[in-house]
């Protein structure tokens, strides 16, 4: 995929297409991290385009402290380089709001996720033991087994600094 955009989800089209994503990948058009329901309308997203076809999508938000968070990536091929290149448009936009920190959620279980965020910058900042069981109360949908026939409990978040400013 050496012809990937990175644009704005702006369209109903994007918009119906992240429905779909989600429903897909997440199991609903609801994201629960860190006891926070979010709605995919709720969110700012950037969509990766393959030859004008939808390849992947980096969801986000502000909090009121500057920091951004990334609810969701998916990249619908792994290894391709989609998955890289919305998180440095991300990134890029973040330096332009000057946004201070970037952050986001993983599961215990997904060790693909923790290799490709720490080789991106991101360092491990907070471990958050038993919040998926908590979760899977209010969206049953979340399995108990992931990737690797792990068990699913416990949340760890990434972070990266974008300014000097570190806690």
């Amino acid at each position: 995929m050496k012809n990937v955009v990175v644009k704005w989800a702006s369209s109903s089209e994007d918009y119906e297409w992240l429905r779909n994503l989600w429903t897909v990948k997440w199991g609903s058009e609801t994201m629960i991290s860190h006891g926070q329901s979010f709605d995919i309308t709720q969110l700012k997203a950037f969509i990766a385009l393959d030859q004008g076809y939808h390849c992947g999508a980096l969801t986000f938000w502000v909090n009121s402290e500057r920091h951004c968070e990334c609810v969701s990536l998916n990249a619908l091929t792994e290894g391709s380089g989609v998955g890289t290149a919305l998180v440095k448009a991300w990134e890029n936009w973040a330096r332009q709001q000057e946004i201070q920190r970037l952050w986001l959620i993983t599961s215990n279980d997904n060790l693909r996720a923790l290799r490709f965020y720490q080789k991106r910058g991101f360092r491990l900042s907070r471990l958050y033991p038993g919040v998926i069981d908590a979760a899977r109360r209010e969206k049953p949908s979340i399995p108990v087994i992931g990737e690797n026939g792990i068990e699913i409990h416990d949340e760890i978040e990434l972070e990266k600094w974008l300014t000097g400013s570190q806690r």
